[in-house]
């Protein structure tokens, strides 16, 4: 480009010097002229385009690891709260659970006390599980409070002292780090309403034009109840460890119906008393309670508490149940009223639960 406009600045200035006349130079200098505007185009499309910045690569988002269950966050709450040396690890399949374990107080123990609390409870619970587990050692039991794995569904209306749990916060939070919601409505049976989850957002949709990826095969649904009887054993495998002359389950709200269905199923030789504290039926299982604890055939203490027309009516008709077969061994024992004071009501279900451990041991 810049060759010919130079080439032309010479051409006007020898044009200058020449007559005006001349026909040659005048056609050489349009020639020159039309030649170098068609150059013109022709040179700046051969300069090279300036490259375009790539757009920065879409950030793949990072996936949020899985929140752990209800039950393993109370149990980890327990770990940083109470002595490692009240710890056991159970293996119940290829599952590892925690454990407390206290030994009794006394030269010549009774025996081994395995606690299974109900469903949303810990294994320190403090109503019922936390008292029997710390109260009952020291009147010859050793204890084991085992905790038992999430259930699906509902969570159903409190064990225990239904009236007491609804009127106040929990006085031990801080001590056995599981939350617990006061309402006028009925609490859950863990004393407070299952967690909320977070709304899936919609996912686009999906062109089955495109090329189709293997679907991923599901995941296996685990069997809660299978889960629930493998820690049992594995409770028991522990206990029997100890060379106990006495094993005794003792279950409460869910935990008494899911100890009574293992031994009806088990029916292992070395256990040959149950204790229910409120049970209930869990939400899913079609075997009502009131038929599976009197063919136990074993001696067997009901606790109820008289908190609803509901519960009352249920502890009656497990009664009329028992005398029916004419049950050898079956007590059931109406507990006392609240009288507001928290740890009066829990000494008093601790007296009763050791009564009639006296009676039957």
């Amino acid at each position: 480009m810049f060759i010919y406009i130079s080439l032309l600045r010479f051409l006007g200035l020898f044009r200058l010097a020449l007559p005006a006349s001349s026909r040659f130079l005048n056609g050489l200098l349009a020639a020159t002229v039309a030649a170098a505007l068609i150059a013109i185009p022709a040179s700046a499309a051969d300069e090279p385009a300036t490259p375009e910045t790539p757009a920065p690569p879409t950030p793949t988002p990072a996936e949020r690891p899985p929140l752990p269950s209800r039950s393993d966050a109370m149990s980890a709450d327990l770990l940083r709260q109470l002595p490692a040396k009240e710890f056991v690890s159970l293996t119940a399949g290829t599952d590892e659970f925690a454990a407390l374990w206290r030994p009794a107080n006394v030269g010549e123990p009774r025996g081994v006390i395995i606690l299974l609390p109900g469903e949303g409870e810990s294994a320190d619970w403090p109503l019922g599980i936390g008292p029997l587990r710390r109260g009952l050692p020291d009147h010859g039991w050793h204890t084991l409070s085992m905790s038992l794995p999430d259930l699906s569904g509902p969570v159903y209306p409190a064990v225990g002292n239904v009236a007491e749990d609804a009127a106040e916060p929990l006085a031990e939070e801080a001590e056995t780090g599981a939350e617990q919601l006061a309402d006028d409505s009925a609490p859950s049976e863990a004393g407070y309403l299952p967690e909320e989850t977070a709304a899936v957002p919609s996912e686009p949709a999906i062109d089955d034009t495109e090329t189709e990826e293997p679907d991923e095969p599901p995941a296996a649904k685990v069997d809660q109840a299978e889960q629930i009887a493998e820690r049992i054993e594995a409770a028991l495998a522990f206990a029997r460890s100890k060379q106990p002359s006495t094993i005794v389950l003792v279950g409460q709200g869910t935990g008494g119906y899911w100890a009574a269905r293992y031994l009806q199923q088990v029916a292992p030789s070395d256990v040959r008393h149950l204790a229910m504290i409120q049970p209930r039926q869990p939400e899913g299982q079609n075997e009502r309670l009131e038929q599976l604890v009197p063919a136990l055939k074993l001696a067997t203490g009901d606790f109820f508490y008289k908190g609803g027309r509901a519960d009352l009516s249920a502890a009656h008709e497990r009664l009329n149940a028992s005398r029916r077969i004419q049950h050898p061994a079956y007590r059931q024992v109406e507990l006392p009223p609240p009288t507001g004071d928290r740890h009066v009501d829990q000494e008093q279900l601790v007296r009763r639960i050791r009564g009639w451990l006296d009676k039957q041991t």
